[in-house]
């Protein structure tokens, strides 16, 4: 995963680049093209949780990694329009299927106490992994020479493969459940009536959406326009908010066991509210200090992304049952996405009218948040509030 997300890292900071000063396409196209990559995967990840709990979450893996290799080591090829969302329907097939069973297979076979570490490894590095292929990307592309986008899309694609081989040699555990529900309460319905499963991913969208979507979306926006940050500023504040979380995320995963998951999500909510309020605070100083004051921003977020990346798919694992661990992975995962597609529109409403409403708003959701996961601990049944401590600890 590591390795792939060195790939990842060199193709997602310069799509729009390639599409855009590379072949010409208008920036209307070019976020169409990029729109369509992530809107296929939503709707096709939906399709892979039965799949999942059908094919196994191997084999899903396997058959994605093969698509998106496809679409996008096909990405040197285009010339027309047409041709970009031809290949990114593709590649966003793969998208679609490799997120329920990449998650659904780490889950299957890493212990119940050691979930939360397993999920605190793949955060720090697959956040390596893109950060050093960002920065590989950047010392490979020209706009003046095509044929550089070539080599990152066609590293890309050999990532892809790479970790295609690492499956070969990863094993799927056999299935604890033999019994099968019946097609009536087997599929979504069963899980959409799960009151605790569904109360969790409506926070984390939520979450999403007023929490990293606006980090990744609107912060930029509002650090060089409104704050007047310069682009090595901005740059700054993602430096600092990766390191923070390549430091703390092994820790705080070790701190947390034993304790109650809900906390950690509304120590989340607390967090993010505050340091939207930082980013508010920055209008009232001078750009050196808002500069500052916007990379602690960056800094205190971390600390919330590391409680929530290890709670939330631990938490999904421990609620779904076996046999429907692919349909609860999915839909927990698409409603993530539809949570980092609605944030920026929410985000970009909000700014165009007052960059104060942005942040207070955005800030009284996260709390509310807070409050709504302390009540979820009441519906969450007794074996999933804790964290496990991993015997290993």
């Amino acid at each position: 995963m590591a390795l792939n997300y060195v790939g990842t890292g060199m193709f997602v900071p310069f799509l729009l680049i390639y599409l855009h000063n590379v072949r010409g396409f208008g920036l209307e196209t070019a976020g169409l093209v990029s729109a369509a990559f992530a809107g296929v995967g939503m709707v096709v990840a939906l399709g892979a949780g039965p799949a999942v709990d059908r094919v196994g979450a191997r084999r899903t893996a396997a058959v994605s990694l093969v698509l998106l290799a496809l679409g996008l080591g096909a990405m040197p090829l285009v010339r027309e329009p047409w041709q970009a969302f031809a290949f990114v329907a593709v590649a966003g097939i793969g998208r679609g299927l490799f997120w329920p069973g990449y998650s659904t297979l780490l889950i299957a076979v890493t212990p119940a106490a050691a979930r939360e570490g397993s999920y605190a490894v793949q955060r720090v590095t697959s956040n390596l992994g893109f950060g050093l292929g960002g920065l590989a990307a950047g010392l490979i592309v020209s706009t003046r020479d095509p044929s550089t986008f070539t080599v990152i899309f066609v590293l890309n694609a050999v990532t892809y493969l790479l970790f295609l081989v690492a499956l070969a040699f990863v094993r799927e555990p056999e299935r604890a459940e033999r019994d099968t529900e019946p097609s009536s309460i087997g599929g979504y319905g069963f899980v959409l009536r799960d009151r605790a499963f569904v109360g969790a991913i409506v926070i984390g969208g939520v979450f999403a959406a007023f929490g990293i979507a606006q980090l990744n979306s609107m912060l930029p926006v509002y650090a060089a326009s409104d704050v007047g940050v310069s682009e090595r500023g901005v740059g700054l504040i993602f430096l600092f908010n990766t390191l923070a979380i390549l430091i703390l995320q092994l820790p705080v995963a070790k701190l947390l066991q034993g304790r109650r998951r809900v906390a950690a999500l509304a120590v989340t909510g607390v967090i993010w509210a505050a340091a939207w309020l930082l980013a508010l605070a920055s209008l009232w100083f001078g750009v050196v200090a808002a500069t500052g004051l916007l990379i602690a921003v960056g800094v205190v977020f971390a600390v919330g992304e590391c409680l929530i990346g290890v709670v939330q798919g631990p938490l999904v694992a421990d609620l779904a049952p076996e046999r429907l661990r692919g349909r609860y992975t999915a839909l927990w995962l698409t409603t993530s996405q539809l949570g980092f597609t609605l944030g920026p529109a929410i985000g970009g409403l909000l700014l165009a009218h007052s960059a104060k409403l942005l942040w207070l708003i955005s800030a009284g959701v996260c709390v509310a948040c807070s409050a709504a996961a302390v009540f979820l601990g009441r519906a969450l049944p007794t074996a999933a509030r804790l964290a496990p401590i991993s015997p290993h600890a």
